[in-house]
């Protein structure tokens, strides 16, 4: 990992001295910092705006919570994403909107990528896979997790996780086809 510039350590250093000694003022800098990209990662999730809000607020509850156990082997940012990450997986469970995959109710046909596709169309139709679908995509394609970790956040087979990376997919071409039509 590459080390950060003595600038940046320092700041965050400072914000995360701030954030342990119980100073509000610090634990709402962390927030406003890293709340836009942390709920970007809730809410491609979860599909659902109130959803990824709560999950953003209870991750950094459990943020707070949980600083004194943060060794320094990642970036603050690093960390508090996984636990933003998984505060979304749990709450997708709670919500029980996790849907296995059935090819019956989604015979879709190949659609080739095209290179006009803009991101504002892929993250509506993003939005609209179902559940379990989504949550795989995003933490593959979007967050970079391996499947074996994939696998082991939600409580599946790895061979799950990619059948379900694969028919996001597909359903997503069948989704974005009519932007090329």
């Amino acid at each position: 990992m590459p080390a950060l510039p003595p600038r940046l350590l320092s700041e965050e250093q400072h914000l995360l001295s701030g954030c342990l000694a119980q100073d509000r003022q610090a634990q709402f800098r962390l927030y406003q910092q890293y709340k836009t990209a942390m709920f970007s990662s809730a809410i491609r999730i979860l599909g659902d705006r109130a959803l990824a809000q709560d999950a953003l607020q209870e991750a950094f509850v459990d943020v707070f919570q949980g600083l004194s156990g943060f060794r320094q082997q990642s970036t603050l940012g690093a960390w508090i994403k996984i636990i933003v990450v998984r505060r979304a997986l749990l709450t997708l469970r709670r919500e029980q909107r996790m849907e296995v995959y059935d090819q019956e109710r989604h015979p879709e046909p190949l659609v080739p990528w095209h290179d006009n596709l803009t991101g504002e169309a892929l993250d509506r139709a993003i939005g609209e896979l179902p559940a379990g679908y989504r949550a795989v995509f995003c933490l593959v394609e979007v967050e970079g997790y391996a499947h074996s970790e994939v696998a082991e956040m939600l409580g599946i087979a790895e061979g799950t996780s990619k059948s379900q990376l694969y028919h996001a997919k597909r359903l997503l071409q069948r989704k974005l086809q009519h932007l090329y039509q």
